[in-house]
């Protein structure tokens, strides 16, 4: 299994990746802002992809829009430092498999990962 991370944060993409890569998953990719990760999701094609909302070029909300042709091929899980109830809810209707709230650790990821993927009926790595 397969994870592109999109966040403007660095610090919240290497605990991310470092997360990812010890469950298993292979981190092929990761992006700063909405745009280059768009860009990047429609080049690799990932099953995991870990999407920021609030980013300064383009938010979350507006590449998970972009990705609805696509969002039956993977799992698209929202990372957010808010835990606003309407925006939980547009992104559940928008496609979104899932959240993860900041902060978090790895037993919140994984779990919210490992949900997302039986309710997909992916194969999970051995490490979920």
């Amino acid at each position: 299994m397969n994870a592109l991370i999109i966040d403007d944060n660095e610090m919240t993409r290497t605990v991310l990746r470092a997360m990812l890569v010890r469950s298993g998953l292979q981190v092929i990719g990761e992006a700063s802002n909405g745009n280059n990760g768009y860009e990047l999701i429609m080049k690799l094609k990932p099953q995991v992809v870990c999407l920021d909302i609030v980013m300064p070029d383009i938010s979350g909300i507006d590449v998970l829009k972009q990705l609805r042709a696509e969002l039956d091929k993977m799992i698209v899980l929202m990372v957010s430092g808010e835990r606003n109830v309407d925006t939980i809810k547009q992104c559940l209707s928008l496609g979104a498999s899932g959240f993860i709230i900041k902060p978090f650790n790895e037993s919140t990821v994984l779990k919210s990962l490992r949900d997302a993927a039986l309710r997909a009926g992916m194969t999970m790595p051995d490490g979920l």
